[in-house]
């Protein structure tokens, strides 16, 4: 079972609730754990303050994923991490890249999802095994592949709170 707490700090439109329930069982299905999770969709403002705070990066990106940090004494707590998502971001390369909102929306939070569960794109093979896992799971949902015409387009990054140090 999922646990998503949703929060909406931007005033763009997103995708229901419902939908991104969906993005995220679809993604997390091989966990057999509870999950739970936290999605908040910013601004650009937000966006860009903690991409450069986690990556010292100055720009708003589309996700950043924080998988959780949890102490030993505490692993069975559920807690996966957090996705934050700039919405403004994400409307931007849909239109640039050509894409539909709503499958560029499933591929982002599948993605980041997939950072959560450990899944990377930092080397080669790591990327080639986590692009193949996106593209089988947007193809269930009746989604293009998102990597078609975007091979030298970065779609998200992973951050950990490792990265600070």
């Amino acid at each position: 079972m999922l646990e998503l707490d949703l929060q909406l700090a931007t005033e763009a439109s997103a995708p229901s609730e419902a939908e991104f329930r969906q993005w995220c069982e679809l993604a997390l299905r091989q966990r057999t754990a509870d999950s739970e999770m936290t999605i908040r969709l910013v601004d650009e403002a937000e966006g860009r303050e903690l991409n450069h705070t986690w990556r010292q990066k100055d720009y708003a990106t589309n996700v950043l994923s924080f998988p959780a940090d949890v102490p030993d004494e505490f692993l069975d707590i559920p807690l996966l991490g957090d996705l934050v998502i700039c919405a403004a971001v994400v409307e931007r390369e849909a239109a640039e890249q050509g894409k539909a909102l709503e499958a560029h929306w499933a591929h982002l939070v599948i993605h980041g999802c997939l950072h959560l569960l450990g899944y990377d794109h930092i080397d080669d093979d790591e990327a080639e095994e986590m692009e193949a896992l996106e593209r089988t799971l947007l193809a269930e949902l009746g989604y293009p592949d998102p990597y078609a015409d975007d091979d030298e387009t970065e779609t998200s990054t992973i951050v950990t709170t490792k990265d600070s140090e």
